[in-house]
């Protein structure tokens, strides 16, 4: 994981806040705010993108106490890393036919 200064911290929280509260709102079927589905995605890869990068359960523990969206995606990349990990560890016959596969 990449060290970050908190300068750099302060602006991917900002980033990630500003990203899943766009998810929520178009999650929560806000009638005052016009789901755009292209921005939509955007958001969603984005923020999986930031807590690829950091650990969101450590750097940004407020946003997912507030966000559903945030704490969906935590736990998805959460779920990633496991399964990534299991399938090195457990089943190196199937990884290795899964890289010369996608070769």
């Amino acid at each position: 994981m990449p060290y970050f200064t908190p300068t750099q911290l302060a602006s991917l929280q900002a980033t990630a806040t500003t990203a899943a509260g766009y998810l929520d709102v178009c999650d929560s079927s806000s009638r005052y705010v016009r789901l755009d589905p292209v921005h939509y995605r955007t958001c969603g890869e984005l923020l999986a993108r930031i807590f690829y990068v950091v650990d969101a359960r450590q750097v940004f523990p407020t946003l997912l106490r507030h966000s559903p969206a945030a704490r969906e995606m935590a736990e998805s990349m959460e779920i990633s890393r496991h399964i990534a990990v299991s399938r090195l560890v457990y089943y190196p016959e199937l990884t290795a036919l899964i890289y010369r596969i996608s070769e």
